[in-house]
Protein backbone atom coordinates (compact mmCIF):
# COMPACT_ATOMS: atom_id res chain seq x y z
CA UNK A 1 0.00 0.00 0.00
CA UNK A 2 1.33 3.35 -0.94
CA UNK A 3 1.79 6.16 1.64
CA UNK A 4 -0.34 9.11 1.53
CA UNK A 5 2.03 12.30 0.60
CA UNK A 6 1.82 14.35 4.16
CA UNK A 7 0.53 18.64 2.97
CA UNK A 8 3.53 21.06 2.84
CA UNK A 9 3.88 22.48 6.10
CA UNK A 10 4.84 25.98 6.45
CA UNK A 11 7.52 24.75 9.03
CA UNK A 12 11.07 24.18 7.56
CA UNK A 13 13.17 22.28 9.57
CA UNK A 14 16.92 22.90 9.00
CA UNK A 15 19.58 20.65 10.66
CA UNK A 16 21.94 22.77 12.94
CA UNK A 17 25.86 22.33 11.69
CA UNK A 18 27.66 19.83 13.49
CA UNK A 19 27.22 15.80 14.88
CA UNK A 20 24.11 15.22 16.74
CA UNK A 21 22.56 19.15 17.04
CA UNK A 22 18.96 19.32 17.00
CA UNK A 23 17.36 21.10 14.21
CA UNK A 24 15.98 24.72 14.47
CA UNK A 25 12.44 25.13 12.91
CA UNK A 26 11.80 28.37 11.04
CA UNK A 27 8.04 29.49 10.72
CA UNK A 28 8.09 31.08 7.10
CA UNK A 29 4.53 33.30 6.95
CA UNK A 30 2.65 34.50 4.17
CA UNK A 31 1.35 37.84 3.31
CA UNK A 32 -1.85 37.49 4.44
CA UNK A 33 -1.08 37.21 7.88
CA UNK A 34 1.45 40.35 8.15
CA UNK A 35 -1.40 42.29 6.01
CA UNK A 36 -3.89 41.40 8.83
CA UNK A 37 -1.21 42.35 11.50
CA UNK A 38 -0.42 45.83 10.23
CA UNK A 39 -4.81 46.24 9.94
CA UNK A 40 -5.34 45.02 13.14
CA UNK A 41 -3.03 47.43 14.55
CA UNK A 42 -3.91 50.27 12.23
CA UNK A 43 -7.86 49.58 13.62
CA UNK A 44 -6.28 49.70 17.00
CA UNK A 45 -4.57 53.47 16.96
CA UNK A 46 -7.83 54.94 15.11
CA UNK A 47 -9.98 53.49 17.53
CA UNK A 48 -7.66 54.74 20.40
CA UNK A 49 -8.26 58.10 18.82
CA UNK A 50 -11.67 58.02 18.55
CA UNK A 51 -12.23 57.49 21.94
CA UNK A 52 -9.79 59.98 23.19
CA UNK A 53 -11.58 62.35 21.03
CA UNK A 54 -15.08 61.52 22.24
CA UNK A 55 -14.03 61.56 25.97
CA UNK A 56 -12.14 65.00 25.29
CA UNK A 57 -15.44 66.18 24.09
CA UNK A 58 -18.00 65.22 26.49
CA UNK A 59 -15.61 66.51 29.00
CA UNK A 60 -15.50 69.71 27.74
CA UNK A 61 -19.14 69.59 27.33
CA UNK A 62 -19.25 68.62 30.84
CA UNK A 63 -17.02 71.33 31.95
CA UNK A 64 -18.94 74.35 29.82
CA UNK A 65 -22.03 73.52 31.40
CA UNK A 66 -20.60 73.59 34.99
CA UNK A 67 -18.58 76.70 34.00
CA UNK A 68 -22.50 78.51 32.34
CA UNK A 69 -23.88 76.90 35.46
CA UNK A 70 -21.83 78.63 38.26
CA UNK A 71 -22.04 82.02 36.31
CA UNK A 72 -26.06 81.59 36.04
CA UNK A 73 -26.06 81.27 39.97
CA UNK A 74 -23.78 84.12 40.07
CA UNK A 75 -25.55 86.38 38.00
CA UNK A 76 -28.79 85.38 39.82
CA UNK A 77 -27.23 86.48 43.49
CA UNK A 78 -26.00 89.72 42.18
CA UNK A 79 -29.33 90.56 40.76
CA UNK A 80 -31.02 90.14 44.47
CA UNK A 81 -27.96 92.17 46.26
CA UNK A 82 -28.33 94.64 43.37
CA UNK A 83 -32.15 95.13 43.70
CA UNK A 84 -31.36 95.65 47.63
CA UNK A 85 -28.53 97.87 47.15
CA UNK A 86 -30.46 100.38 44.87
CA UNK A 87 -32.71 100.47 47.73
CA UNK A 88 -30.44 101.64 49.44
CA UNK A 89 -28.93 104.39 47.19
CA UNK A 90 -32.17 105.59 46.83
CA UNK A 91 -32.30 105.94 51.16
CA UNK A 92 -29.31 107.52 50.69
CA UNK A 93 -30.31 110.24 48.39
CA UNK A 94 -33.19 110.82 50.26
CA UNK A 95 -30.77 111.73 53.66
CA UNK A 96 -28.26 113.61 51.03
CA UNK A 97 -31.74 115.54 50.12
CA UNK A 98 -33.12 116.35 53.46
CA UNK A 99 -29.21 117.18 54.65
CA UNK A 100 -29.63 119.52 51.38
CA UNK A 101 -32.32 121.42 52.94
CA UNK A 102 -31.10 121.50 56.22
CA UNK A 103 -28.22 123.66 57.87
CA UNK A 104 -28.14 122.19 61.28
CA UNK A 105 -28.08 118.97 59.67
CA UNK A 106 -25.07 119.86 57.26
CA UNK A 107 -23.47 120.55 61.10
CA UNK A 108 -23.35 117.52 62.10
CA UNK A 109 -22.23 115.78 58.64
CA UNK A 110 -18.96 118.22 58.79
CA UNK A 111 -17.62 118.72 62.06
CA UNK A 112 -13.83 118.58 63.58
CA UNK A 113 -12.77 118.99 60.07
CA UNK A 114 -13.94 115.41 59.28
CA UNK A 115 -16.82 114.34 56.75
CA UNK A 116 -19.22 111.78 58.89
CA UNK A 117 -20.44 109.73 56.21
CA UNK A 118 -22.65 107.46 58.15
CA UNK A 119 -24.84 110.28 59.13
CA UNK A 120 -26.14 110.05 55.27
CA UNK A 121 -25.56 106.33 54.27
CA UNK A 122 -25.11 103.96 57.76
CA UNK A 123 -23.88 101.44 56.08
CA UNK A 124 -21.07 102.32 54.03
CA UNK A 125 -21.23 103.57 50.12
CA UNK A 126 -21.89 100.18 48.99
CA UNK A 127 -24.64 98.31 50.70
CA UNK A 128 -24.14 94.80 48.61
CA UNK A 129 -20.90 94.10 46.44
CA UNK A 130 -21.54 92.21 43.04
CA UNK A 131 -19.24 88.92 42.58
CA UNK A 132 -17.46 88.15 39.35
CA UNK A 133 -15.40 85.44 40.44
CA UNK A 134 -17.66 82.89 38.40
CA UNK A 135 -17.05 84.73 35.65
CA UNK A 136 -13.58 84.80 35.68
CA UNK A 137 -13.05 81.57 35.97
CA UNK A 138 -14.70 80.95 32.70
CA UNK A 139 -13.20 83.66 31.28
CA UNK A 140 -9.81 81.63 32.12
CA UNK A 141 -11.22 78.67 30.32
CA UNK A 142 -11.82 80.29 27.41
CA UNK A 143 -15.47 80.28 27.54
CA UNK A 144 -16.18 82.83 24.79
CA UNK A 145 -14.67 79.96 22.24
CA UNK A 146 -17.54 77.27 23.67
CA UNK A 147 -20.57 79.48 23.35
CA UNK A 148 -21.85 81.79 20.52
CA UNK A 149 -21.32 85.63 20.39
CA UNK A 150 -24.49 86.74 21.30
CA UNK A 151 -24.27 84.98 24.53
CA UNK A 152 -20.89 86.04 25.55
CA UNK A 153 -21.56 89.78 24.61
CA UNK A 154 -24.31 89.72 26.86
CA UNK A 155 -22.87 88.11 29.52
CA UNK A 156 -19.78 90.94 29.23
CA UNK A 157 -21.89 94.01 29.10
CA UNK A 158 -23.56 92.80 32.52
CA UNK A 159 -20.41 92.22 34.18
CA UNK A 160 -18.84 95.64 32.82
CA UNK A 161 -22.05 97.12 34.10
CA UNK A 162 -21.71 95.83 37.48
CA UNK A 163 -18.48 96.76 37.70
CA UNK A 164 -19.21 100.30 36.83
CA UNK A 165 -21.66 100.36 39.43
CA UNK A 166 -19.19 98.88 42.24
CA UNK A 167 -17.35 101.58 41.07
CA UNK A 168 -19.28 104.47 42.77
CA UNK A 169 -17.34 103.19 46.12
CA UNK A 170 -13.97 104.83 44.71
CA UNK A 171 -15.52 108.17 43.17
CA UNK A 172 -17.84 108.79 46.46
CA UNK A 173 -14.58 108.04 49.03
CA UNK A 174 -12.46 110.17 46.77
CA UNK A 175 -14.93 113.57 47.60
CA UNK A 176 -15.60 112.93 51.29
CA UNK A 177 -12.01 111.86 51.90
CA UNK A 178 -10.93 115.01 50.51
CA UNK A 179 -9.63 118.16 52.72
CA UNK A 180 -12.32 119.80 51.22
CA UNK A 181 -15.18 117.63 52.12
CA UNK A 182 -14.15 118.43 56.39
CA UNK A 183 -14.38 122.47 55.62
CA UNK A 184 -18.08 123.42 57.01
CA UNK A 185 -18.41 125.83 54.18
CA UNK A 186 -18.26 123.52 51.72
CA UNK A 187 -20.49 121.00 53.00
CA UNK A 188 -23.67 121.62 50.98
CA UNK A 189 -21.02 121.62 47.63
CA UNK A 190 -19.92 118.04 49.27
CA UNK A 191 -23.47 116.86 49.37
CA UNK A 192 -24.07 117.86 45.82
CA UNK A 193 -21.13 115.82 44.81
CA UNK A 194 -21.68 112.40 46.60
CA UNK A 195 -25.28 112.45 45.13
CA UNK A 196 -24.67 113.05 41.52
CA UNK A 197 -21.82 110.59 41.86
CA UNK A 198 -24.85 108.17 43.48
CA UNK A 199 -27.08 108.71 40.53
CA UNK A 200 -24.63 108.38 37.63
CA UNK A 201 -22.52 105.63 38.97
CA UNK A 202 -25.36 103.27 40.93
CA UNK A 203 -28.86 104.29 40.38
CA UNK A 204 -29.27 105.60 37.18
CA UNK A 205 -26.94 103.08 35.99
CA UNK A 206 -28.78 100.31 37.72
CA UNK A 207 -32.25 101.36 36.06
CA UNK A 208 -30.81 101.61 32.15
CA UNK A 209 -29.02 98.67 32.52
CA UNK A 210 -31.34 96.09 33.78
CA UNK A 211 -29.68 95.14 36.41
CA UNK A 212 -32.94 95.67 39.03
Amino acid sequence: MKEKPTPASNKRHIAAPGAGAKPQVYVLRDWKEYAGESLLIIFSVLLALVLTEFINKLHDKNETRELLNNVRAELIANKQAEREQYAYHLQVIRSIDSALASPALQKKIVSDDEFHSPVIAPHGVLYRYLNDIAWQIAKEHNISSRIDFKTTSLLTHIYEEQARVMKVEDEIARVFLSREAGKPENAHATLILIKNNYKGWAVDRARTAGTI
